[in-house]
């Protein structure tokens, strides 16, 4: 087993890392919603990596152990009611869509997970949007149960929807510690945070693509809020709810897809926060960060090449 392995995968030191930084998160899903939190994300990597190898053998090339982490992180986006064949239709497209017509690992345009996140959030709503289950609390919570029960009304829904049905918010402990309604890593703020922690501890993701989001989207925020435009939620609110902290520490830092100079990065980490901003309160869709952190991939290049444009010094013209 050990020698497939070898022959068949391409070891990653750093994503081995990042799959490390995701299991308290993991964990967490299981508490908070039940065992099925393994099974669908046992599902959707078992045909990730298929799709990824059924590209790569063509090449004779391994298949790289970032598949995993995009599976991980794309099972984490979605709540564990998600039917299987719905997850599995996610992973096929965003393996194939956004990786390997690309290349593969490293040419790539768009994050795979939030590609897929996106393809099916558009695609099968009812299942992303309406179907939810309840968060456990106390011990053993989800440890006891396959799966916690579905809610009984819409309003009981993720915490923005939530506020969107009946204009209140959550307690703030609440959303911090995660016994909250809504996809299966996005819930918890503090483990959220300690994943960020044990990135930045073992330099496995830069602090400038975590900070300039946070940094953009709070200040935006803060600054509907104060103004008093209509859907602007508390600044704080809106940062532990939805899937924006989990995307700014996981997506955002993808080292494929985000800008590599320092300027760019937070250029790209600002405009993300504002983006998702803008969308979240004056768009249709409760949750915007993914649709920005999207739409901030294909500016990247650009970035990139602006900002060596501007910093590359000139020759003055010498006049004939």
């Amino acid at each position: 087993m050990r020698e497939f392995y070898k022959k068949t995968f391409q070891k990653q030191a750093g994503m081995r890392k990042v799959i490390m930084s995701l299991i308290p998160i993991i964990v967490g899903s299981i508490y908070f919603f039940g065992w099925r939190t393994l099974v669908l994300m046992a599902t959707i990597t078992l045909f990730g990596v298929a799709t990824e190898y059924l590209f790569e053998r063509r090449l004779n090339k391994k298949i790289t152990e970032a598949v995993f982490v995009t599976c991980i992180l794309f099972t984490l986006t979605l709540p564990v009611s998600t039917p299987l064949w719905v997850g599995i239709i996610g992973i096929v497209f965003g393996i194939t869509f956004a990786k390997e017509v690309f290349g593969g690992f490293g040419f790539n345009v768009f994050n795979p997970a939030l590609a897929a996140r996106t393809f099916i959030y558009v695609t099968f709503p009812e299942p992303l949007t309406i179907s939810w289950n309840v968060a456990s609390s106390g011990f053993p919570g989800g440890f006891g149960k396959y799966i916690t029960p579905a809610v009984d009304s819409i309003s009981q829904g993720s915490p923005l929807i939530h506020f969107g049905e009946t204009n209140t918010m959550l307690p703030f402990k609440q959303l911090f510690l995660g016994n909250a309604t809504g996809s299966l890593g996005e819930t918890s703020g503090l483990l959220i945070l300690i994943g960020a922690f044990i990135l930045l501890r073992h330099k496995s993701a830069d602090w400038r693509l975590m900070l300039a989001p946070i940094i953009g989207f709070l200040t935006f925020n803060s600054i509907l809020y104060l103004s008093n435009v209509s859907g602007a939620q508390h600044p704080l609110f809106s940062l532990f709810s939805g899937g924006f902290l989990f995307l700014s520490v996981f997506m955002t830092t993808d080292p494929v897809t985000a800008p590599k100079t320092k300027e760019g990065k937070w250029i790209y980490g600002v405009l993300t926060g504002i983006i998702t901003t803008i969308i979240r309160v004056f768009g249709l869709f409760v949750e915007g960060a993914m649709f920005a952190v999207l739409i901030m991939n294909i500016f990247v290049p650009i970035i990139d090449e602006a900002v060596k444009y501007i910093k590359t010094p000139r020759k003055k013209e010498v006049s004939a």
